[in-house]
């Protein structure tokens, strides 16, 4: 009678009887050298792509099952955590943006490396490198070694850069108290803080104002001048009970100095006040602008050279030759005119060089330097330099952002880059900042923001239009005559003032 199976006459015989034996990938002993070659190197290999199979299947099953449901479970976290984000960015941001659950990532990352690290070795082990031929036992010791280092290394770099921008974040984003849109907008304050050698204390030099659309993330911004003197705080503000007159004695008065006289005069403000300067600026742009402030922000420009490093430089399209050094020390070199990649030394230089420039100027030149930064500044950059940018951070912003805002804001920045932003800077020509009128001022900020209101609603209709007519048959039409060269259409929805914001347009601009 011929026997249900049959044994193969091949030098494999001892393969095909471990494995009638229950042995294969569970038991080298019988095995021959060729066989237990692939079978030390698939282990690996098995670990690579399923950390814990590899031990499900070479005996040691405990840790193997183990393994495998941590996989699974960190792979279904991934996966979700990638749900939410094409679902809804704002939301996802807001949840990895705060701090206790970025310290339980780092955990989880940190803790993964070592398993995975320890299921390297165990499926080294497991191939019984002392039964390999001395080259074959070189090459997969080689192997596992390379594997360890890019899986757990790898968990190790990302769970420090985690750890970092935790840090980062919760040395930034302080605030407790979260604070609702005032009429539909957000206003939130930009100081740029120059804190030199050659400097008194810290006094922010440059003073905007950013005013966002809750809804759309239209955004409009409102620059003043250092020097802008004759300021009245609003009724009940603490600046107005602290000076009932307000901020008027001429020259030794300007608005930036009013950071350094609350920061020497804390102790006059209410208690729990944690920045004077910052709070007496605030209530000084609300009483030029008319705005309720709800955040702001503050950059040391010094500092501000650390962060243009850790992003990998700036690109601004240069107007007039700028020279670096000046005033009390040598001009030692110049940043020519035209397209520049500016790295932190240079772009902290053009945004600080006073010679043969007006305040006004100088104000144009570090707008266009914090333009660049938030233009530049997108997800691969932040992804790819995200530890040095989060070093970096560390002392070089202040702000009273809560870290529950994160995901609101990250979603008002995105739709904010849609649309054009607009600017109004109160210098001459629009105004004298030591003569003015403040009504001026207060009533170009409005129609500042209602053209810009417009603007977004028209954009709006027109994207919902052309939608409509993208389904429906293309109707031939007469082309209207192109406009000629050299002719200037007028943009209707310009306010009142922005011819200050041309002329300082004309100093420099963030290359595109």
């Amino acid at each position: 009678m011929r026997p249900s199976h049959a044994a193969p006459a091949s030098a494999d015989a001892g393969v095909y009887l471990s494995r009638r034996s229950g042995g294969g990938l569970g038991d080298a002993d019988s095995l021959t050298p060729r066989m237990r070659r692939r079978r030390a190197f698939t282990l690996v290999l098995l670990t690579l792509l399923v950390p814990g199979s590899a031990q499900l299947v070479a005996g040691r099953r405990g840790l193997g099952r183990f393994a495998l449901r941590v996989w699974a479970s960190l792979a279904a976290l991934a996966v979700l955590v990638a749900v939410v984000f094409m679902l809804s960015q704002s939301l996802a941001i807001g949840m990895l943006g705060r701090g206790w659950v970025l310290t339980v990532l780092q955990w989880l990352l940190a803790g993964f490396a070592v398993l995975w690290a320890v299921l390297f070795v165990d499926a080294w082990r497991l191939g019984r490198p002392g039964t390999l031929l001395l080259t074959t036992r070189r090459w997969l010791t080689g192997v596992t070694a390379a594997l360890l280092v890019v899986t757990s290394g790898g968990l190790v770099y990302a769970a420090s850069s985690v750890g970092a921008g935790r840090d980062a974040m919760n040395a930034l984003f302080q605030g407790n108290e979260a604070v609702g849109a005032v009429k539909g907008r957000y206003n939130i304050l930009m100081l740029g803080a120059d804190s030199g050698r050659d400097r008194v204390g810290t006094r922010p030099d440059s003073i905007q104002l950013v005013s966002i659309d809750a809804d759309t993330g239209s955004a409009v911004t409102f620059g003043f001048s250092r020097d802008t003197e004759n300021i009245n705080f609003r009724p009940g503000s603490t600046m107005a009970r602290l000076m009932p007159e307000g901020w008027n004695c001429g020259d030794e008065c300007l608005l930036n100095g009013l950071y350094t006289w609350a920061q020497d005069n804390a102790a006059k403000f209410p208690p729990g006040t944690t920045n004077p300067g910052v709070l007496a600026t605030r209530e000084a742009v609300e009483a030029l602008s008319g705005l309720d402030i709800q955040y702001y922000v503050m950059i040391d420009l010094r500092g501000f050279k650390k962060m243009v490093d850790a992003v990998g430089g700036l690109d601004i399209n240069v107007k007039y030759r700028t020279p670096i050094g000046g005033g009390t020390s040598p001009i030692v070199g110049w940043i020519e005119p035209g397209e520049q990649h500016l790295d932190g030394f240079h772009a902290l230089w053009y945004a600080r060089s006073r010679q043969g420039s007006t305040n006004y100027e100088r104000m144009a030149r570090q707008r266009c330097v914090m333009t660049a930064m938030a233009d530049q500044l997108d997800p691969q950059t932040v992804l790819v330099r995200f530890q040095k940018i989060a070093g970096a951070s560390s002392g070089l912003i202040q702000t009273d952002l809560p870290q529950s805002e994160l995901g609101r804001f990250a979603d008002l920045a995105m739709k904010t880059r849609q649309h054009p932003i607009r600017g109004v800077n109160f210098v001459p020509p629009l105004m004298k900042p030591w003569d003015y009128d403040a009504t001026l001022v207060t009533s170009t900020v409005q129609k500042t923001i209602k053209a810009s209101e417009q603007a977004a609603a028209a954009k709006g209709k027109t994207s919902s239009a052309s939608k409509t007519a993208s389904a429906k048959p293309k109707v031939s039409k007469k082309k209207k005559p192109a406009a000629q060269p050299g002719t200037a259409v007028q943009d209707p929805n310009k306010a009142a003032g922005n011819a200050a914001e041309n002329d300082l347009s004309s100093v420099c601009s963030a290359a595109s």
